[in-house]
């Protein structure tokens, strides 16, 4: 199946500021059974945008806009190429991987909390059973609720509450998965789903959807890499699309900046997905 991915990001300032510094991560990879087919960032502002390769293998795309100006616009677009589902041959983690997919990060604390709700969960010498006892159970003990946490909230007080969004149900299940002895990494991209229609087709192309979304790697010795999604209680199929892979969503978020100035900013996402 191909996608086409449209990705624009605004952000607007109460009065003009003097720059700004933009990082973007909206690539999406070349891994794992999908393939980038073609892919373009422009800015306006217009100006020079530079990329580099990020520690965990995603592009990083950044500019600097050293004009004052009071609005920034990115459009990003993509087509993408999928298999039947995810695919990764990596059998053996390095060792810097497997600290990092081990280790407490910023939105994962692995706390009290977390380790009694892993603790009914865990499968003796079979981490692959585990890892999905933990989506099962994280599917069915939390709600999806738009509106109830936000960008800053931590795996245990998304515990706490019992809902969240997909952002939350990742973080908790890194947790869990690390707390339990699995390496696990967040996943960033995009679902189609074209049950969940939002925007109209365009002229002779399929109906499209919003759809940015968050799931969770496993790593067993059985199997490598899993992709797992706890917010859908399923495995990675050909319908999602990965943008970043980390330690949390700290180290993925699809835009991250700085800007010199009082003003307070404003940010506006819109994201188009649709079949071709």
């Amino acid at each position: 199946m191909k996608l086409h991915i449209e990705h624009t990001t605004i952000f607007a300032y109460e009065h003009p500021i003097s720059e700004a510094y933009t990082e973007m991560r909206l690539r999406p990879l070349e891994s794992a059974g999908q393939r980038c087919l073609w892919f373009t960032l422009t800015t306006e502002p217009g100006g020079e945008v530079m990329h580099y390769t990020d520690r965990y293998g995603n592009l990083v795309h950044h500019f600097d806009t050293l004009q004052p100006h009071d609005r920034v616009e990115v459009k990003a677009a993509s087509e993408v190429y999928l298999t039947d589902g995810f695919a990764d041959d990596q059998r053996v983690l390095s060792p810097l991987d497997r600290f990092d997919y081990l280790a407490a990060a910023k939105y994962t604390p692995i706390d009290e909390r977390i380790r009694r709700f892993a603790e009914p969960h865990i499968v003796a010498d079979n981490p692959t059973a585990t890892a999905l006892a933990l989506m099962r159970a994280i599917y069915s003990s939390l709600k999806y609720e738009r509106g109830a946490t936000d960008v800053g909230t931590k795996a245990p007080e998304a515990l706490a509450l019992g809902r969240g969004v997909c952002q939350d149900f990742a973080h908790i299940m890194l947790a869990a998965c690390r707390g339990a002895g699995i390496p696990a990494r967040y996943v960033s991209g995009y679902l189609y789903d074209p049950k969940q229609i939002t925007k109209p087709p365009m002229a002779g192309t399929a109906p499209a959807n919003t759809a940015s979304h968050a799931w969770v790697d496993v790593f067993t010795n059985a199997r490598g890499w899993i992709s797992l999604d706890p917010t859908h209680n399923c495995e990675q199929t050909t319908d999602y699309v990965r943008v970043g892979v980390g330690r949390d969503y700290s180290d993925v978020p699809p835009t991250r900046g700085v800007y010199k100035g009082q003003a307070r900013e404003t940010l506006t996402v819109d994201v188009s997905v649709h079949a071709v």
